[in-house]
């Protein structure tokens, strides 16, 4: 009898979600719709809906058609520190009447809205930016623990490196710590295991793929940036709590900051309409970004992008993007020296 070879990648976190590969898709609102969650599924990976503050009728579109296209296990991202609490309320009822199996939550902890998931036999994972954040989230019932680090594109919830961060909280918990923040190759991949973390989160690497939903003209910039591009600040900050830094690429709006990024008071700022989804406006200074039907001054929106943009320099598939971290994460595993 042959002893199977051992896989450097199979971790107890591709057991608890039931993946392949140890590869998480970031819940991006707006832009991690069924297609892009599908590929990635679909690829091995784990993938996540982003519903932030959508309405349960989209969510259980959205839902839908990704079971149509995967029978892979996924969860839907929402944020409830951002999101009305009636609103938050009707989502959450219509992901539990629609059997989703797991959440993803991040900011806040909000132990009640946990507890009302896994009472429904949910797993939850959650993504924190902090030590003592992802001790409340372990205590309210979390599944995974998502670290993620100031690199990360998009909204950052801490200030600390995600690999120190990830090496704190993983000598605090048994859960499975999941690393995010700036990951965007094989070699990211490689160093999270390498930590004993159970896998990565990506967000920027995914975006930049032909099935995510955001807007061409965002994929093209994340292809030209380098993470000296991208910069930290709260100005994009309309629709979110005061003070919820975003990481971005440099556009009009940052350069007329002249460097002050931090401390915008969302109360003070204009709400001037620069582009729009349809019907629906969107505002300057507000957290949306550009997708696939967006039209306006896309250059003036927040263009999410952590500081691993500089490795991606092409618009792949999701399945290439996936294939091509996993492959050179196993070579780093088995050939270390």
């Amino acid at each position: 009898m042959t002893d199977q070879p051992i896989n450097p990648l199979h971790t107890p976190l591709c057991d608890l979600l039931g993946c392949a590969q140890p590869v998480l898709l970031a819940g991006m609102g707006g832009v991690s719709r069924w297609e892009l969650a599908a590929a990635v599924a679909n690829a091995g990976g784990y993938g996540i809906l982003g519903m932030v503050r959508e309405d349960p009728a989209l969510i259980a579109a959205e839902v839908t058609a990704l079971r149509d296209a995967t029978d892979r296990p996924f969860a839907v991202n929402l944020i409830p520190a951002a999101t009305e609490p009636a609103l938050l309320d009707a989502q959450i009822a219509c992901c539990l009447d629609l059997g989703v199996p797991a959440f993803s939550f991040f900011w806040d902890v909000m132990p009640d809205v946990v507890a009302r998931v896994k009472r429904a036999g949910c797993l939850v994972l959650h993504q924190v930016g902090t030590v003592e954040a992802a001790r409340i989230a372990e205590e309210a019932g979390a599944d995974v623990i998502i670290a993620q680090g100031v690199e990360a594109g998009g909204h950052v919830h801490g200030r600390h490196p995600a690999f120190g961060l990830a090496e704190q909280i993983l000598a605090q918990t048994d859960l499975p710590v999941v690393v995010a923040g700036g990951i965007a190759t094989g070699e990211g991949l490689a160093a999270a295991l390498t930590i004993g973390a159970d896998g990565v989160q990506c967000g920027t690497a995914f975006l930049a793929t032909e099935e995510s939903f955001a807007h061409p003209y965002h994929k093209s910039r994340i292809t030209e940036a380098t993470g000296d591009h991208t910069v930290l600040t709260d100005v994009f900050v309309l629709n979110w709590p005061k003070g919820a830094a975003v990481r971005v690429i440099a556009n009009s709006v940052t350069e007329s900051l002249d460097g002050h990024y931090l401390g915008h008071d969302p109360d003070s700022l204009p709400r001037e309409a620069i582009a729009r989804d349809g019907e629906q406006p969107r505002l300057r200074f507000s957290t949306d970004s550009p997708l696939r039907t967006t039209t306006g001054d896309l250059e003036a929106m927040a263009l999410y992008a952590g500081q691993g943009v500089g490795a991606l320099n092409d618009v792949p598939t999701a399945a290439a993007r996936l294939d091509g971290m996993v492959a050179q994460a196993r070579h780093l595993l088995e050939h270390p020296f």
